[in-house]
This record gives structure tokens, sequence and C-alpha cells, in this order.
């Protein structure tokens, strides 16, 4: 666990600017947040093998589009089951598949397995409809990956909502059984 001050020491030779992209934005807003290095993690159990002292709410993120080509970002808890169908519903859309690394790419700028809500900075033109499960409201921390999935920010729930408001984006909540 480092905090920014100390993740900049240990990255000042580092190249790679999208790592630092919304890691500087949170210490431009002044958020107290703190970053966890880790091998690249893919997918949910990924995480949950190297959590370690990761505390409060994991997040699984689907990145989605309709047969009319809307895009959708799905946040929720990392152990929440998706039911597309049920979702179409929920969503009022038509039928819903995940949308290909390339797409994901031309609108939020990262690769599967980096996909977080973080990643709507890169959506400038507020192309994708962000959905957050209700639940993890709730929770006091949030954890996602900062564009990158070698990394995991851990963000206060008030200051993630600043953060999409800094962003111009709306919290669109959405309930799951």
């Amino acid at each position: 666990m480092k905090t920014y001050s100390e993740y900049l020491q240990s990255k000042k030779n580092s190249k790679d600017e999208q790592e630092f992209l919304v890691i500087n934005q949170l210490n431009k807003l002044k958020f107290d947040f703190y970053i966890f290095e880790h091998p690249p993690l893919k997918t949910v159990e990924d995480s949950k093998n190297l959590r370690g002292e990761i505390k409060g709410g994991h997040t699984k993120n689907l990145f989605l589009r309709d047969k009319k080509k809307n895009n959708f970002l799905i946040t929720t808890s990392e152990d929440q089951i998706i039911d597309l169908k049920k979702l179409e519903k929920k969503l009022s859309t038509g039928r819903l598949s995940f949308g290909s690394p390339e797409r994901l790419y031309e609108f939020l700028g990262v690769k599967p397995g980096s996909v977080s809500p973080l990643a709507l900075v890169n959506d400038q033109n507020n192309k994708v409809i962000f959905y957050i499960d209700k639940k993890l409201l709730n929770e006091k921390i949030l954890n996602f990956h900062p564009l990158v999935n070698h990394l995991t920010i851990s963000l206060k729930i008030s200051d993630f909502k600043s953060y999409l408001n800094s962003i111009n984006r709306t919290l669109n909540e959405i309930e799951f059984e």
C-alpha cells in the first residue's frame, strides 16, 4: 500500500502515462487514496487470490453494448451474478452483449482486465452510460483499477462520487437481486 507521493517516488522513471492519468487527477482533487501494486489481474478470481490487505468493496465491471450500439458500463460487487436477459429488462434495452476489446479501447481507453468507472475520464463525448450496483454505495471504500490492471486504487465512496462529478458523469443506480 502506497500513498500518492510514495507511488510517484517509486515510479519516477516510468514512461506509462496511462498509469498516471487517473492517479494524478485524484491527487489534484485532493482525495485521500491508496495505491496497491500487484501482478496484472484479469479476473475477479485473480483479484481474490491476490487481495491481501486491500479492504473495502471490490468490484466487477462489465462493458456492454446493445443492438443500437449504445455502450454501458456496469459496476457491481465482485460476487454479483449478472443475468444479461434480466439486465436488458432493467435497462429497457434490446439484446445486450459484451463490447469488443477494440470498442472498449475506443470508448474507455482501456484493455480487457482494466475496466473500471475511473476509465470514464476517457469517454469525453459521454457515449458510455454508467450504472453502479446500489449495494456498493453502502461501502465506505471502493476499489478500482486506475486504467491498468497491475494497480488497484482504494477510494472513499464520497471521493468516488466527487470524481465522477469532476468528469461530468452521472452515477446511475441499479439494483440486482
